[in-house]
């Protein structure tokens, strides 16, 4: 059975639904829409397929959507879903789907331990805009705290760790390529 097939198999019984739950007979259904007692019967049942020009005003009588009468999937949903990643006590919640390139990710970082930071290295590129809280950047042997609206980009071959700088979380958001884009941000001219 097709896709299709079985999005119109299911309209017959969300049409009996929709005209037991409105409490009416064939008969007014019929004198409401035009459409004869026996055609509807046999849509209800599953005997004829539905078309357009009979599911139309069927849905107006009920006063149900078409695409809810059918069954139609959501569409034109503006939310974005996406699924967090949590690693090494971290929260990683990935804004990019596609492999390859720069990946974007929001980062929330939980409050700082007593560890010590151990720098890492690897092939990269990382940009890091602070959203809430403060974090503490190790890269080198240079340490510094960035506070929300700083940000910091640096090649990842830097031996470089970063964290909470105090007893909150951080959220950040970070660009990471592994071929070494950079981020590049243009202002426009003045005047």
């Amino acid at each position: 059975m097709s896709d299709l097939d079985a999005v119109l198999d299911a309209v017959g019984p969300r049409l009996r639904a929709a005209r037991t739950a409105r409490g009416a007979t064939l008969a007014a259904v019929s004198e409401e829409t035009g459409i004869s007692e026996s055609t509807l019967s046999r849509l209800e049942s599953g005997g004829r397929k539905p078309t357009l020009e009979l599911l139309l005003p069927l849905a107006r009588a009920y006063g149900i959507p078409l695409d809810e009468l059918v069954g139609a999937p959501e569409t034109g949903d503006p939310r974005v879903r996406f699924t967090p990643v949590h690693r090494d006590g971290r929260t990683y919640v990935p804004l990019t789907r596609r492999p390859g390139g720069v990946q974007a990710f929001k980062m929330i970082c939980p409050p700082a331990g007593s560890e010590e930071p151990d720098q890492r290295v690897h092939e990269g590129y990382e940009w890091m805009y602070v959203l809430e809280g403060r974090l503490r950047l190790v890269l080198g042997d240079r340490d510094l705290e960035l506070t929300p609206g700083e940000a910091a980009e640096f090649d990842t071959r830097v031996p470089h760790w970063f964290g909470s700088a105090d007893t909150r979380p951080v959220e950040l958001l970070v660009l990471f390529g592994k071929q070494g884009e950079r981020a590049h941000l243009r202002a426009r001219a003045g005047g």
